[in-house]
């Protein structure tokens, strides 16, 4: 696929036509403030995995509604003191998978916590193990279109809460830093990551890698590939519905989020991603708040983007931080 989107000078000034709800902050914290009543009750569960230059833990968490999330947390085998932590989420359609899949950020020294996403982890990698309870209105197959009749049952709401959690959790290890957390992840993992960035207010910094979840009102008419087509399909059915979905949408827009990070950030994008198209990536880049911002770009990948070149940029531009 040849380059589809706008040129890069025009996206480099891209500005998202998404309007946020006047209630957005009130919405998000009345949400994570009704899910911080239940007990975040982290447990840290030693596995014996066959590695020997990591410690590896199976967690579990308290998540929204108090609903049980699990996660890896990997330490370097000879850690003893609070370690800079760098907190995962993964890409639409997978989980946590085994551990020996991520055994990068635990080789740099540093903790890693990989989130489970809900109800996913059967699409690639090495599976999930955490469902999701919550029920919804009708949808279109996949997670996009799941509670889309309302803000309060939207899928999204209680993954980046879960996201939240996850983030309070892997801190409350003694072996982790707070003061020295880094959220990160790649596709649906950048949008989560982007997400956290707008509602935690104190991380180090956030790495999110060609951010699925962001620009809706763009999305949703630029591309007709997954996991953004879910709307469009569930709209041709669901005629004359498109106002109340992209204002459900509008609560979940990583460019919302981005408004509010408060965090140094690193993005990538690639110009010919058709998953998640360089605007909308550029869209919440361009809308991100913190002054220290970079966006790496790669002219003529789709949505594999940097690969292993962007695990190497993030490296380099850590140090930096932690």
């Amino acid at each position: 696929m040849a380059l589809f989107d706008l040129p890069l000078d025009e996206l480099r000034r891209l500005r998202s036509t998404s309007t946020e709800p006047e209630d957005f902050d009130a919405f998000w914290s009345k949400t994570l403030e009704e899910a911080r009543e239940h007990d975040l009750d982290a447990r840290f569960e030693p596995v014996d995995t066959g590695l020997s230059t990591v410690r590896v833990y199976d967690v579990t968490f308290a998540g929204f509604g108090g609903h049980p999330v699990k996660g890896w947390l990997l330490l370097p085998a000879a850690a003893t003191g609070p370690l800079p932590l760098i907190v995962e989420f993964v890409g639409y359609g997978g989980g946590r998978g085994l551990p020996h899949e991520h055994l990068l950020w635990s080789s740099t020294g540093r903790a890693h916590f990989v989130m489970d996403t809900r109800g996913q982890g059967s699409a690639w990698g090495g599976g999930g193990g955490t469902a999701d309870p919550v029920g919804g209105a009708p949808s279109y197959p996949g997670f996009m279109t799941r509670g889309l009749d309302a803000p309060e049952n939207y899928y999204y709401r209680r993954v980046f809460t879960d996201a939240v959690r996850a983030v309070e959790a892997a801190r409350s290890h003694p072996l982790t830093d707070p003061a020295r957390t880094v959220v990160l992840g790649g596709s649906q993992g950048g949008g989560i990551t982007i997400a956290v960035g707008g509602l935690v207010p104190d991380l180090t910094a956030v790495a999110p890698d060609v951010p699925f979840l962001c620009d809706f009102p763009r999305a949703t008419k630029l591309t007709d590939r997954h996991p953004y087509r879910e709307i469009g399909l569930y709209l041709k059915t669901h005629r004359g519905r498109t106002e109340d979905a992209l204002r459900t949408l509008s609560y979940f827009d990583g460019v919302h989020f981005a408004a509010r990070g408060r965090a140094p950030a690193l993005f990538s994008a690639a110009l010919e991603d058709q998953t998640c198209p360089p605007s909308t990536v550029f869209a919440a880049f361009n809308a991100w708040a913190h002054e220290d911002k970079e966006i790496e770009v790669y002219d003529f990948n789709d949505h594999e983007g940097g690969g292993p070149y962007q695990e190497a940029a993030k490296l380099r531009w850590l140090r930096s931080y932690v």
